[in-house]
């Protein structure tokens, strides 16, 4: 599996963005997809992941209400929805692909990863 993440930018508080990850894969809707982000100096964390079928849905508390995943399988795309931006919400973005049917949620779970897109929120 093949991910490329876009959609990235430089937005000011309060703003959104809407990021996209492309996936090369014959069995896209076989595989949980989930969304991490990492900071300049601390590690990988997990944003947000959701299921094979888009059904089921899971965020980290800190953007619960704020951001929004979803996924189009047979465009073999994943995006996430980033609203009302803070500057703690910078960092690198990275789309994960990883074997299941259910949610994946954390790092370990995922194979298979896209190269990162900056997000930097300005205050």
């Amino acid at each position: 599996v093949q991910l490329q993440a876009y959609g990235g930018g430089l937005v000011q508080t309060g703003g959104s963005l809407r990021l996209s990850c492309a996936a090369a894969a014959r069995t896209f809707s076989s595989y949980g997809m989930g969304w991490f982000r990492q900071a300049p100096g601390k590690e990988r964390e997990f944003v947000a992941a959701i299921s094979w079928s888009g059904r089921s849905t899971y965020y980290t508390d800190s953007v619960k209400g704020r951001f929004t995943i979803s996924r189009d399988n047979a465009k073999n795309t994943v995006a996430l929805q980033m609203n009302s931006l803070k500057p703690e919400d910078t960092a690198v973005y990275y789309c994960a692909a990883g074997p299941g049917w259910g949610l994946l949620k954390v790092l370990s779970d995922y194979n298979y990863w896209g190269q990162g897109t900056q997000v930097t929120v300005s205050s």
